[in-house]
């Protein structure tokens, strides 16, 4: 009975964050714009109930595509004061390629269309109309794939490199910390926004603050040029979560570029560049001493040690071989798979560094925790892909459709973990989908 009340609520938080010019926000006031990666779990949660308004969604993001194939994390489709940083600060107007049609920010995050098409294929009954509507926007979605690989490969290795800690989409994880202190950005005057909607204890500080419009000031003074940004920036990273994503999409758009015909040349191009990845991925960014993946910091040439919960996501894009797949099995159950914690934190849960409650340096994301349960029950792990669901399901169930979950305590039924915003819409969207979803037996 619980589920078909949240299915219905579920569907709401949606529909009431469905915006007139046919996009949805994150929450309300937090985050009145659309968001990239969120629009792209947005429209998988749509694709369960309303078909066009997930159509909608993905093409109202695309449409605000840079004329290089990037494609911009924020699309601002209507005014709003209660944001920062916004177009005024972004001026994405400085770079020769940004959209002639909306005003955006000028850094991207995960590039999760790919997959999103593909997984609404699968989802829907009328598989001819909705491959229709895949061919209007799966060549925007090859561009922004080929932007990256012309862009920001700078080794030629498969691997793209994020330069804003905003891009990677964990906006303030302790792996961070080390960059932070190579920096010593000036002490900028502006007006935070999110504090006054958000408990500031479950925020990043001011000085964190400052460190990412240091590095949006440095991107505009080049005029978001991808080469100058390389040469200059103090933040360039290989993210596997970012790059596992984007060989996750990679895969669907050779899946879907199949079905469709006709593409060959795309699916060469696809296809050398998912073999590349996939090898770079396991060479450069697997950790033995640690078990997992890592970030690699490309400005001082090193790993960052430490592990997150997107130490884990190579298995959503089928990166690890046995040998890394068992070892990822041992390293996660050790860290984020335990009696008395929720799965999974966004960081390790036995490092000084982890705050339960803190936005990325802990809490439980149900977008992490969606891509975990497709990788490792795509891996035949399935105790715990079902404990991934179940978990996600209880939180859900127990506290309401928020941003983020405080994981510890489990057996506190008291506890309120809810953090962040309320009605959050990829909360929501990922409770509808986890719903369909079956683990292998």
């Amino acid at each position: 009975m619980i589920s078909n009340v949240l299915i219905e609520r579920a569907k709401k938080v949606l529909l009431n964050n469905h915006q007139k010019g046919g996009f949805t926000i994150p929450t309300e006031k937090l985050y009145p714009f659309q968001w990239m990666w969120d629009s792209g779990f947005i429209a998988l949660g749509f694709a369960h109930f309303d078909i066009e308004k997930a159509k909608s969604e993905i093409n109202n993001l695309l449409s605000a595509q840079w004329d290089n194939g990037f494609i911009p994390h924020i699309v601002f489709h209507t005014k709003a004061d209660t944001y920062f940083p916004g177009p005024d600060f972004f001026q994405s107007e400085l770079s020769k390629f940004s959209s002639k049609k909306f005003k955006t920010s000028g850094i991207t995050q995960p590039p999760v269309f790919g997959f999103v098409l593909e997984k609404i294929y699968q989802i829907v009954d009328d598989k001819k109309d909705f491959l229709k509507f895949i061919k209007t926007q799966i060549d925007k979605v090859y561009f922004n794939h080929v932007y990256f690989y012309e862009n920001r490969d700078v080794n030629n290795e498969g691997l793209v490199y994020i330069y804003h800690n905003w891009e990677s989409g964990t906006d303030n994880s302790p792996l961070w910390d080390s960059i932070w202190k190579t920096m010593n950005p000036p002490d900028y005057k502006f007006e935070r926004k999110d504090t006054n909607h958000v408990d500031s204890t479950q925020r990043p500080t001011k000085r964190e603050y400052d460190h990412y419009i240091h590095l949006l000031e440095i991107a505009k003074k080049y005029k978001y040029e991808d080469k100058k940004i390389a040469e200059f920036s103090p933040f360039l990273v290989l993210d596997p979560l970012f790059n596992s994503i984007l060989l996750k999409s990679n895969q669907s758009l050779i899946n879907l570029y199949s079905i469709i015909g006709g593409e060959e040349k795309k699916i060469e191009f696809l296809e050398n560049k998912q073999s590349l990845g996939l090898n770079s991925l396991n060479k450069k960014l697997y950790d033995t001493e640690l078990g997992a993946y890592v970030y690699y910091d490309l400005r001082n040439s090193k790993k960052l040690k430490g592990i997150s919960s997107s130490s884990f996501s190579p298995l959503f894009c089928g990166a690890p071989d046995e040998r890394i797949s068992n070892q990822l099995k041992k390293t996660f159950n050790k860290k984020f798979n335990l009696e008395d914690k929720y799965i999974c934190a966004s960081f390790d849960t036995l490092s000084e560094n982890f705050n339960p409650k803190k936005y990325w340096r802990g809490p439980v994301w149900l977008n992490l925790n969606w891509i975990l349960f497709h990788g490792f029950n795509e891996y035949g792990l399935v105790d715990i892909s079902k404990k991934i669901k179940k978990d996600s399901i209880d939180l859900i169930e127990n506290e309401g459709f928020y941003e983020y979950f405080d994981p510890t305590d489990k057996n506190d039924k008291n506890k309120k973990r809810a953090c962040g915003s309320n009605n959050f819409s990829w909360t929501a969207a990922l409770y509808l989908d986890f719903f369909n979803r079956r683990t292998k037996n």
